[in-house]
């Protein structure tokens, strides 16, 4: 018996857990293939690009190298992308912020038992469904993404002509594109949503019988626990604006690249810059926005000894009164 026990069985096939992973292969495989096609060869070409002058030939593409010139000029030569850029700084620096603050409030309000509230969220995540580039720009045609005639209001015009240049610059650039706001917070509403739905309400009971007002449960308790939710939105807001049609350095990047002055090499290492500046971007909010997890993870202990505290207190309470 000890010796047919102790006899292996012979190996019929593949092993099962091989099977498993070369089927998980073949369903990832696709996606490897676009990736590495779609993606990471682009992304090789353009670093060739940008360090030559690219042509155009009958027999294929035929490029020169010029060293580090397509950036020189990118940089000192030709004025656009410098022009453009504090645009864009302007609305990494104010659009983001107000996207989040305009979609954190809009979450709280569609989270609350409103009558017609699906409605409503669906209303507020129409336009992420109609927005596209040609969509986008017959709305920029008429003048849709804008208040029209707001430049006339009086408090507009006293804003205007008494306020210093560089606090009116960034109000002005607020009331300007208060449209914007609603046409960029659609993703962010439902994250926000979905963050706030997680909020357990026993939390907010607890304060409640701690005598705490709505101002500080909204800043001790919704805020902390929606902190990932603020860095994961205003990373995608960042990304999004970054990539969107009406980023002024996204059109000179597809201009640039059909004109015999400036040319593939010449997009291409506006494209590495402007990479650059959207990763120091991406730095600076995750210095004021994030946060590591073993932080935030502290905080909901602290949250929930407090709620525990809360409700001993309510036992003790009750039996006292009993």
């Amino acid at each position: 018996m000890e010796d047919i026990k102790s006899r292996k069985r012979p190996k019929i096939g593949i092993k099962y857990r091989t099977t498993h992973k070369i089927a998980g292969l073949l369903f990832v495989l696709p996606w490897i293939v676009g990736f590495i096609w779609f993606t990471a060869y682009p992304f090789i070409q353009t670093i060739r690009y940008s360090f030559n002058t690219v042509r155009f030939e009958p027999l294929g593409i035929a490029l020169d190298p010029v060293g580090f010139d397509n950036f020189m000029n990118v940089l000192f030569r030709d004025p656009d992308f410098m022009l453009r850029l504090p645009g864009f700084l302007m609305q990494m620096l104010l659009l983001v912020p107000m996207v989040l603050v305009f979609s954190i409030l809009l979450a709280i309000m569609l989270n609350s038992p409103i009558f017609g509230r699906r409605i409503f969220r669906a209303i507020f995540f129409l336009p992420v469904i109609i927005i596209s580039g040609a969509v986008l720009d017959n709305l920029r045609a008429f003048d849709a993404t804008q208040l029209s005639g707001l430049n006339q209001f009086f408090v507009y015009r006293f804003l205007e002509e008494s306020l210093p240049g560089f606090i009116a610059t960034p109000v002005l650039f607020i009331f300007d594109n208060v449209v914007m706001f609603l046409w960029f917070s659609g993703v962010q509403i439902l994250i926000f949503l979905s963050g706030l739905q997680k909020v357990d309400r026993a939390m907010y009971e607890a304060a409640s019988v701690d005598g705490a007002s709505i101002w500080q449960k909204f800043w001790k308790i919704t805020i902390p626990t929606l902190r990932p939710f603020i860095f994961l939105c205003a990373l995608y807001t960042v990304v999004y604006i970054a990539n969107s049609p009406t980023n002024q350095i996204v059109s000179l990047i597809q201009t640039g690249m059909f004109q015999l002055v400036r040319g593939f090499g010449f997009s291409a290492a506006v494209t590495w810059l402007y990479f650059f500046i959207i990763v120091v971007v991406v730095v600076v909010y995750y210095l004021i926005l994030g946060r590591p997890e073993k932080e935030y993870s502290r905080e909901v202990y602290k949250a929930l000894k407090r709620e525990r505290k809360s409700a001993r207190r309510l036992r003790r309470a009750s039996r006292r009164v009993s």
